[in-house]
C-alpha cells in the first residue's frame, strides 16, 4: 500500500485493492470472541468471517489515508477501534461492541464515518417490526454471554435499543434497477428474513472491468473470502 501509494486512490477504489489483498483468506465465524471477560480491539489476518472482512478493509482504507513510510499494529487497531465500538470508544467491555450490522450502520454514519445511502436508492423502503435477539437466543454461540450470564439482561436491553432504530432497505425484485447506484468498495448489508436481526451478512460491491457489479463477502460457503462469479 505504501509503495503503490494507495492512500491516493479514492476511497471506494482503495478499498476493493485492499480487499482483493484479502481474497482466499480463510471463513472462520466468531473471530471477534477472543476472550471470556475483556474486550478489546482486535484483528486477524488469517481468519475472518463477513463482518471482520467488510471492517478491516474499511480500517486499512482509513489508515492509509494518513501518509506514513510505515505502519505499525497500533495505527489499524485504533481505526477498528473507532468504527466498531459505541461512540469509538472501548474500555474493555463486551457491551461497547456495536453487535448489530444496522446499529453500526447508525452509528458510524452519525459519527460521519460512513455515508447511509440507503433511503435514498431507487426501490427503497422502511422496514418495520423486525425484532433484534440473535445475541440473547443464541447467548450460547458467543464466548462473552456464555461465561458471564450477567451480561445476557443488559445485551437484550441493547437489543431493544437497536430495535428502535430506523432501517430502509431496498427489496430484492428492486435490486436491478439501483445496482448502477452503487459503487465498488461500499458496504453492503444483506436483508433476511430468518435471523434475529436486520442482517444476516455483509460485504462489499465490486465492479469488474466488464462493468458488471458483484459482491465480495467472507462466504461461509465457500469458505474463504471471494468475489461471486455472477
Amino acid at each position: 500500500a505504501v509503495q503503490g501509494q494507495w492512500g491516493r486512490l479514492p476511497m471506494g477504489t482503495r478499498m476493493l485493492t485492499l480487499a482483493r489483498e484479502r481474497e482466499g483468506v480463510p471463513y472462520v465465524g466468531f473471530t471477534l470472541e477472543i476472550h471470556d471477560r475483556i474486550e478489546c480491539p482486535s484483528v486477524h489476518f488469517h481468519a475472518l468471517d463477513c463482518w471482520t472482512f467488510f471492517e478491516t478493509v474499511l480500517g486499512l482504507a482509513r489508515m492509509v489515508e494518513t501518509p506514513k513510510p510505515a505502519y505499525a499494529w497500533t495505527d489499524l487497531l485504533a481505526e477498528i477501534e473507532w468504527t466498531r465500538y459505541r461512540g469509538g470508544v472501548c474500555t474493555g467491555g463486551y457491551l461497547e461492541r456495536i453487535h448489530y450490522l444496522d446499529e453500526w450502520f447508525f452509528d458510524n454514519f452519525a459519527r460521519q464515518n460512513v455515508l447511509d445511502l440507503t433511503r435514498k436508492l431507487p426501490g427503497a423502503q422502511r422496514l418495520l417490526g423486525r425484532r433484534s435477539t440473535e445475541m440473547t437466543t443464541l447467548w450460547k454461540s458467543y464466548r462473552y454471554l456464555r461465561e458471564n450470564p450477567e451480561l445476557r439482561g443488559p445485551m437484550r436491553e441493547s437489543e431493544l435499543e437497536v430495535e428502535k432504530l430506523p432501517v430502509w432497505f431496498v427489496p430484492k425484485a428492486k435490486v436491478p434497477a439501483m445496482e448502477a447506484q452503487l459503487q465498488s468498495g461500499d458496504i453492503v448489508g444483506i436483508v433476511s428474513r430468518d435471523q434475529g436481526g436486520v442482517c444476516s451478512h455483509v460485504g462489499l460491491a465490486a465492479r469488474g472491468a466488464d462493468g458488471v457489479l458483484r459482491f465480495m463477502h467472507a462466504s461461509k460457503n465457500h469458505k474463504e473470502v471471494v468475489i461471486d462469479s455472477r
